[in-house]
């Protein structure tokens, strides 16, 4: 069988129309999960048990449920429940949201962990109030600290919205497969989006990997001044999640 390019590129606007939606799924997910998560992860570091309990619950459950069922759940049940209409894509697209905030606030929370401990005494030795401590000195190296894994996660949660497709959201994998109905054509179609996911993934995964060797790997071990004494290498997120 011929791979007929000239098909493709025939139908490269409704391609080009799937593509915006899974890039608009993208958008309002990752909005979702980078504020939801950042709720969470206070939560999860409050010294409230009650907070840090419902996060806790949160988090288990986000991370262990499938996502897809949790997306059937949300449009099947969630306009029973309150009787009212939830379009697909909206009712994905928080789901997928609310799933990533449960990744992220884990992720925020290793990296203020791995935050050196001496660096807050300083801070509290110094007297500065709470919101100078997290904005000067907490925030901007857990942050530092953490946009590896982030930008690595981001990259799963693209390839998460094809799930979106199972619910009628006409997103690029639900345009090729119809596409590919149409037409009896669907090597063609699937192996177009293929190479479409593969250009727009793969140079987040590159750009995530350097992150890791530049920001996440563990400080070398150096001999202090005295030529005596090592110094330990700075914990990173990656063996803070490992380690909860």
């Amino acid at each position: 069988m011929s791979f007929d390019l000239g098909l493709v590129l025939r139908n490269g606007g409704t391609l080009l129309d799937g593509a915006l939606v899974t890039l608009a799924i993208a958008l309002v997910g990752a909005l979702v999960a980078v504020f939801g998560g950042a709720l969470i992860c206070a939560a999860r570091i409050s010294k409230n048990a009650v907070l840090r309990s419902i996060a806790r619950g949160y988090i288990l459950f986000f991370r262990v449920t499938p996502e897809v069922v949790l997306i059937f759940w949300a449009y099947y049940c969630v306009p029973l429940i309150f009787a009212t209409k939830v379009s697909g894509f909206w009712a994905g697209s928080v789901v997928l949201g609310l799933i990533g905030a449960a990744f992220l606030a884990e992720i925020y929370r290793a990296g203020i962990e791995s935050v050196p401990r001496g660096q807050v005494e300083a801070a509290h030795a110094l007297g500065l109030p709470s919101l100078p401590k997290w904005g000067f000195v907490i925030l901007p190296q857990a942050l530092r600290l953490s946009i590896a894994p982030l930008v690595n996660y981001f990259s799963e949660f693209l390839k998460n919205t094809t799930l979106l497709s199972a619910i009628g959201v006409a997103d690029l994998s639900l345009q090729a497969y119809l596409l590919g109905g149409q037409t009896y054509r669907y090597i063609e179609f699937l192996s177009a989006i293929a190479v479409v996911y593969f250009f727009m993934i793969f140079p987040v995964i590159l750009f995530a990997r350097r992150l890791e060797v530049r920001l996440g790997r563990p400080g070398k071990r150096e001999r202090s001044r005295s030529g005596l004494l090592p110094k330990l290498s700075r914990p990173t997120p990656q063996s803070r999640l490992a380690n909860p």
